[in-house]
């Protein structure tokens, strides 16, 4: 691995990049902190399905576009004088020992859920109203949702086992079928989203990601139903023309391969 003077000079070069790129380059001037703003969620996304892929060279290359975001944003925010990227890493350097206690404090801790706890606290003693702030309202549903347990979770509003978590999970699934029997469109929609809560929360209680889970299912999903397709055309078949008994064949292949 490169040594820290390597990483330095790694980090200085693309710096001096970035302020050419905004010097001379047309689109890269034109750039401000709104336009980016979608290029750095695609970009975070791209990330995301190179984890789940476990490709670690496009998790190489996708960091250094979301690195590059950042030395971007900065170069904005130095022009207009708000902040720079000396700013933004001391910043999140001051972040980090303040909220470590444990580490650069005299703060004792036994395990991952003590540090959880302390971090809320800490943060509502740095002026937040609620220990929900920090959660982005712009997160897709299934992510909030998670994130939103977590909170309350490290400030100890939580469930004390799985089972109890599975037991509300049955709950809410006989009040959802209640209101599929009834026949009422509105509650039924209500209930299926206590529903998707609750089996975030048991999620959660299992140590499995939801968000990762449901991904690496829509992968597969997408593998097997493209397999299908493929299949239907070996045969000179659409995939209109085919019967679901014809479907179920292949796609019973696809689950094997």
């Amino acid at each position: 691995m490169s040594s820290r003077e390597d990483q330095l000079k790694a980090f200085d070069r693309l710096l001096s990049i970035m302020d050419e790129l905004r010097a001379q380059c047309p689109w890269d001037r034109k750039q401000t902190l709104q336009s980016l703003r979608h290029l750095t969620i695609e970009e975070t996304y791209e990330l995301g399905d190179a984890i789940l892929d476990n490709d670690l060279e496009e998790v190489k290359k996708e960091l250094g576009d979301l690195l590059l975001h950042i030395v971007f944003y900065s170069k904005i925010g130095s022009e207009t004088n708000d902040f720079d990227i000396t700013d933004v890493a001391n910043s999140i350097s001051d972040k980090l020992i303040n909220r470590h206690p444990h580490i650069y404090g005299d703060v004792k801790v036994t395990n991952e859920e003590d540090v959880k706890r302390n971090w809320e606290n800490l943060k509502l003693k740095e002026g937040k109203k609620s220990v929900l702030e920090g959660v982005p309202k712009s997160l897709p549903a299934l992510v909030k949702a998670s994130r939103i347990q977590d909170k309350v979770a490290g400030v100890g509003f939580d469930w004390e086992e799985p089972q109890q978590v599975f037991e509300k999970l049955q709950e809410e699934l006989g009040e959802l079928q209640h209101e599929i029997n009834e026949e009422h469109q509105e509650n039924m929609e209500s209930e299926f989203g206590d529903v998707l809560f609750s089996m975030i929360n048991y999620a959660r209680f299992l140590n499995i990601n939801p968000e990762n889970a449901l991904e690496r299912t829509n992968k597969k999903f997408i593998k097997r139903f493209q397999y299908l397709e493929q299949k239907a055309k070996e045969n000179s078949k659409s995939i209109q023309e085919m019967t679901l008994a014809e479907m179920d064949i292949f796609w019973e292949e696809a689950k094997k391969l």
